[in-house]
């Protein structure tokens, strides 16, 4: 029988390089992610607050936190999507991702939706 959670989230994350922004010679590369969550519960939620762990391929780790995403605080329905790009700099061409969003159903109930670690990688490019 199909798993029918009350409170439940999908995150599905692409991600892009940006080479307009980024400067290798500065050890400055610059990504954008977009984000996509999806209220795949049965019961509305919102989303209040971010919390993202950066790591470079030196190991280096940035944490983040902050309320809602791109300054909104969405509120899904289920079966409700909501979609934001955003971007972060790192000082190496590889690095990672990972983190949760902080949300409250419409019962009270607070829950973590956790976000997959993600690669971000500068394109290997011949000249």
């Amino acid at each position: 029988m199909a798993d029918q959670r009350k409170h439940h989230v999908t995150i599905t994350v692409q991600t892009a390089y940006l080479p307009e922004q980024s400067d290798p010679a500065q050890e400055r590369y610059v990504f954008a992610y977009t984000i996509t969550i999806v209220n795949t519960g049965s019961i509305a939620a919102q989303l209040i607050s971010r919390h993202w762990i950066i790591t470079d391929a030196e190991n280096r780790v940035q944490e983040v936190r902050g309320l809602g995403v791109v300054g909104e605080q969405p509120f899904l329905k289920p079966g409700e999507a909501f979609e934001y790009t955003s971007g972060t700099a790192l000082n190496t061409p590889v690095g990672t991702m990972r983190g949760s969003y902080q949300m409250v159903a419409e019962d009270g109930v607070h829950f973590d939706a956790e976000i997959a670690s993600f690669v971000l990688s500068m394109p290997r490019t011949l000249h």
